[in-house]
């Protein structure tokens, strides 16, 4: 199994002199997470930004960087906004792999709960899964296509 890391919420952290989260161009809150867990994984970190910055320039990276890993489970950490788009993108490819999308609302440095959760749920997910592109996020887990972020009520469900 490999760990993509691109950046996203899941990574923002605050800085103190700007006033604003940015996402750092590390893998801190991927690799504290996995420290936690049984589960030894490798992270590679692609990107590091925000999703809605995201182009298909980046799309394009993330995929040939699935298509070449050896792995055949793959959990990509991503922002939320977006996600859909990139595991889009992921899933036209027809890998014989499964690729996992996770993320979180709210940044591991402010509130670890959420991403720690994510994470390890989509590291369970992955491991019973079959090939195919998923999004884990908030304990919906399913097809790419079938679960979406409800930007009204701020939450992921099922559609």
């Amino acid at each position: 199994m490999l760990i993509i890391n691109t950046g996203g919420t899941f990574n923002k952290r605050y800085d103190p002199i700007t006033g604003e989260l940015f996402v750092p161009s590390d893998n801190s809150a991927v690799e504290a997470v996995m420290a936690v867990l049984a589960e030894e994984v490798q992270v590679d970190g692609i990107l590091y930004k925000d999703s809605l910055e995201m182009d298909d320039a980046d799309r394009t990276v993330l995929c040939e960087t699935i298509r070449r890993c050896t792995e055949d489970s793959v959990i990509v950490v991503h922002g939320t906004d977006t996600m859909e788009l990139s595991a889009e993108a992921v899933a036209g490819m027809n890998l014989k792999k499964t690729v996992i999308f996770t993320g979180a609302m709210v940044p591991f440095s402010i509130d670890p709960l959420e991403a720690t959760a994510n994470l390890a749920m989509a590291i369970g997910f992955a491991i019973r899964s079959c090939s195919g592109v998923y999004i884990v996020m908030q304990g919906v887990c399913g097809q790419y296509n079938h679960v979406r972020k409800n930007r009204v009520l701020g939450k992921f469900e099922y559609v």
